[in-house]
């Protein structure tokens, strides 16, 4: 029988990430998702042509603090969001996660959504910087390829 779009996904997740057993990454549950709508609305994004998810972006906005202590190793991820106050000005984007199903890779579609997505935040907060933590070559690709049309500084953890 064949997976579902979501069912891939989710299987994508594990593979890529393995947050459940990587006590310094987010899980993304029902806890964590209620925060980051709370944050702004553009937090997650997905890609769908009606068959389920294709691509999933999730971006956190928080302030230049955090940004530092989490690439200091301070705080991990899941700090961060926990930390991330609400209703205060945000002048940092998190890059935290872009998945895409193999056969939608390299069309666009992760860095058009993820732009989207910045610029509906910078509606509201004045975005200076990107900061990611690469797990990937692609990953790493994709958030130097946003910072580069964005014109964000773009800063990376070790």
């Amino acid at each position: 029988m064949t997976k579902s779009n979501f069912e891939r996904m989710i299987q994508l997740a594990d593979k890529s990430f393995d947050a459940r057993h990587d006590p310094d990454q987010l899980d993304v549950n029902e806890n964590a998702i209620k925060k980051l709508h709370l944050l702004h609305p553009a937090t997650l994004s997905e890609f769908n042509e009606g068959t389920g998810p294709l691509v999933w972006i999730l971006i956190i906005p928080t302030t230049e603090d955090l940004m530092k202590q989490f690439l200091k190793n301070k705080i991990n991820e899941k700090k961060l969001l926990d930390l991330t106050p609400l209703n205060v000005s945000y002048d940092c984007i998190y890059l935290c996660s872009a998945m895409v199903l193999p056969e939608y890779r390299g069309k666009g579609i992760a860095k058009r959504l993820t732009i989207e997505a910045i610029e509906a935040i910078q509606k509201t907060h004045n975005i200076k910087t990107l900061f990611v933590w690469p797990f990937s070559k692609e990953g790493e690709r994709l958030a130097e390829s946003i910072a580069k049309t964005t014109g964000l500084k773009l800063l990376k953890k070790k």
